[in-house]
Parts: structure tokens; C-alpha cells; sequence
């Protein structure tokens, strides 16, 4: 199955928190979006990697993304080895995607740090025909997407562009409270964290706010391009 926007993340939860408003827009304009978890973030303190992957599964269904797989990367070790490199490359060239989205290169967590340039090496070296895949034994074709687009986690940068999703932020929401071990509950009896302090989820609405108004809208979510990106004036014509 091609895809047209493949999303990579470092754990499940990330993409949702990231972007999950992006991803409901273009699923419900028909875009098929995939969502790679490289982990299963068994590292993460409250709940177990078993939990939390029927909570993305679920969340994958809020956000009708067309697939979501999760390489079984080792939480904390999402390093430049050559078996995690191949997997990426392995995983862009079954889907195809015209545009990937990858975690911003300078975050809080190493892990989103080290997802960042695994996920930019391996789309580089899709292209790369002397880097041989095989997908059940079938060799793969080479293929590289237009564009790599970065989103946003813990530290902020000055956005490229920034997505409205005013119509659409209730289905972020309700994609990222099926992560209901990781996020506050008052009735857990599990150690506290950094997202699940009762605050986390107003700071990430906050945000979401806060990037709408610098596009004169209630909610939006900020990206970043390294390359830089032509203009279209094709989309004043539409009526």
C-alpha cells in the first residue's frame, strides 16, 4: 500500500501530542496517513509497553491513520546502527510516502533527538541503489519523498509553516487521552511524570492556541523545513 504521508515518532503518544490535529486533517481530506513508532517505550514509567500499544492502536483509530506499525527499536536506543537504519529504509520504501514527518532536531529527550537523524539518514538513503532491501525476499524498488517536515515536541523553534487545526482539535484531544496511563488520572497509584502532572495537557492546548493566533485561528500546529519551499499561487484560484 502507497502512502501519502508517513509519520515517524520515537514513542507512541508523541505523534498525537505533535501533530495529531495535522494527521485528522488529512485523513479527513482523504490523505492516507501511516504512523511508524520506532518504540514501543518500554522505558516510560507508568503503564507497560503492552498497554500502551493497544492505547496507539486505539488512537490510530480516532485519527483514521490508514496503518500504524511499530519497529520494536529499543526504547533509549534509537541509535545510527545500521539495523535501525535499515529498518526506516526498509519501512519508506514499502509505503512510498510523498512527505514524511519526523521529530525536530533538538528536543528534551535524546530519544527524539536520536529519531530525528535516523529518520533523515534513512530518507536520504532510500534513494541510495546501491543500499539493497528486500521485502519478503522480494527486492525493494529505491525511492526517496519530496519533503521532510519537523515537528514539534518539547523545545520550540521558529516554524516554516503552521497547520490550522481549529476543526480539529478535539480529535487530537481524544486521540491523546487513550493514552490513559500516561497522562493524569487521578486515581493511578503510579509515580508522577513530566506529561502527567494535571498541567501537561493545558500546557499542550496552550500551545495549540498559541500557534493559532500567530495564523488568526484558535488552534494550530507549527512545523519547520530545513529546505526552503515555493510558494502556489494555484490555491488563490480555487473558489
Amino acid at each position: 500500500m502507497n502512502l501519502d504521508v508517513l509519520v515517524f515518532a520515537a514513542h507512541p503518544d508523541d505523534a498525537e501530542l505533535s501533530m495529531g490535529g495535522t494527521i485528522a486533517k488529512l485523513t479527513s481530506n482523504q490523505v492516507k496517513v501511516g504512523i511508524i513508532d520506532l518504540t514501543r517505550g518500554e522505558l516510560g514509567t507508568r503503564g507497560t509497553a503492552e498497554i500502551r500499544q493497544k492505547e496507539a492502536f486505539q488512537a490510530a483509530i480516532v485519527l483514521k491513520a490508514a496503518l500504524r506499525e511499530n519497529l520494536h527499536i529499543a526504547d533509549g536506543g534509537i541509535h545510527m546502527t545500521k539495523d535501525n537504519l535499515m529498518k526506516v529504509i526498509m519501512t519508506i520504501r514499502r509505503y512510498k510516502p510523498k512527505i514524511i514527518f519526523a521529530p525536530y532536531f533538538n528536543d528534551r529527550h535524546p530519544d527524539h533527538i536520536d529519531a530525528s537523524q535516523l529518520v533523515k539518514r534513512a530518507m536520504f538513503s532510500t534513494g541510495l541503489a546501491k543500499i539493497k532491501t528486500f521485502d519478503k525476499e522480494v527486492a525493494q524498488d529505491i525511492f526517496r519523498p519530496h519533503k521532510l517536515f519537523y515537528y514539534m515536541q518539547t523545545f520550540t523553534f521558529d516554524p516554516t509553516f503552521i497547520v490550522d487545526i481549529s476543526n480539529y482539535f478535539d480529535v487530537k484531544m481524544k486521540a491523546v487521552k487513550t493514552y490513559e496511563t500516561q497522562f493524569h488520572n487521578p486515581k493511578s497509584i503510579e509515580p508522577e511524570t513530566f506529561i502527567s502532572k494535571p498541567e501537561f495537557l493545558k500546557y499542550v492546548e496552550s500551545r495549540a492556541q498559541f500557534y493559532g493566533f500567530q495564523i488568526g485561528r484558535h488552534y494550530g500546529e507549527p512545523f519547520y523545513c530545513e529546505e526552503k519551499m515555493e510558494f502556489d499561487f494555484n490555491f488563490l484560484l480555487k473558489s
